[in-house]
């Protein structure tokens, strides 16, 4: 009865978890921005979900040097999400978001930008140089010049040049 504070005697079955939606694929711009159904795909990507933690940060790493940073930031999402409870959990998800961070810089989201670019920077930072082949310092760096360059501009101001590292 509604309101009813009594519980049933009876056990209850427990829940089992929900299962993941099958992954649409939804044709995107080059910019990774979701385009309306039927539309030319412009961003082709591999099936992140069937590789490897080494090889998403691999493929990540040539998508970010090619700029394609919605590319790189797919494939280090899903090496984050695979490395979850390892030592690497936080430091994919610091690569994930500086693929984001880029992103929204070619989206041309200057709030976006520097405000993944900022967390990026903060989880790289605690490890320390080299991790996983790359040079952590000098992408700190990198990060926060670009970050500067951004300075406080909001989204009207549009992004000013920057000039991405090559990982």
């Amino acid at each position: 009865m509604p309101g009813d504070d009594r519980r049933s005697e009876e056990p209850q079955p427990e829940a089992s978890p929900p299962s993941s939606p099958a992954k649409v694929e939804r044709p995107r711009d080059r910019f990774g921005r979701p385009l309306a159904a039927g539309s030319t795909n412009r961003l082709d990507l591999p099936d992140f979900d069937a590789l490897s933690i080494e090889d998403n940060h691999r493929l990540a790493i040539e998508f970010f040097n090619d700029a394609i940073y919605f590319g790189a930031h797919e494939a280090w999402e899903t090496a984050w999400r695979a490395a979850h409870g390892t030592p690497d959990e936080a430091f994919f998800k610091a690569l994930a978001q500086l693929g984001a961070g880029y992103t929204h810089y070619q989206r041309n989201n200057p709030h976006g930008a520097r405000a993944l670019l900022t967390r990026a920077a903060a989880g790289l930072a605690t490890y320390a140089s080299p991790h996983r082949g790359l040079d952590i310092g000098r992408l700190v760096a990198a990060i926060e010049a670009d970050i500067a360059r951004i300075g406080a501009r909001g989204r009207d101001d549009g992004v000013p040049p920057l000039e991405p590292p090559q990982i």
